[in-house]
C-alpha cells in the first residue's frame, strides 16, 4: 500500500515537473518577446527625443533672428527719429 502511494506521489511530482518546465518554456519566450517590444520603445523614445531637441533648436534660431530683426527695427526708427 505504501508503494503504490509513493508511486502515485512520483507521478503527480512528475506531472507537476513537466508542467513546470513547460511553463519556463513558454516564460521564457514571452520575456523574449517583452524584451524585444521594449527595445522598440525605448528606440522610438531616443527618436522623439532627437526630434524634440531639433525643434528647439529650430526655436532658439528663429529667436535669434527675431531678436536681430527687432534691433534693426530699432535703429532704423531711431535714425528716421521715428520713436
Amino acid at each position: 500500500m505504501a508503494e503504490q502511494v509513493d508511486n502515485v506521489v512520483i507521478e503527480h511530482l512528475k506531472g507537476l515537473r513537466s508542467d513546470v518546465q513547460t511553463l519556463r518554456s513558454e516564460m521564457h519566450v514571452e520575456f523574449k518577446d517583452v524584451k524585444l517590444r521594449l527595445s522598440s520603445v525605448e528606440s522610438a523614445i531616443v527618436s522623439m527625443k532627437h526630434e524634440l531637441a531639433d525643434t528647439r533648436g529650430d526655436y532658439v534660431r528663429q529667436q535669434v533672428s527675431i531678436d536681430s530683426l527687432v534691433e534693426r527695427i530699432q535703429r532704423i526708427e531711431k535714425r528716421l527719429e521715428l520713436s
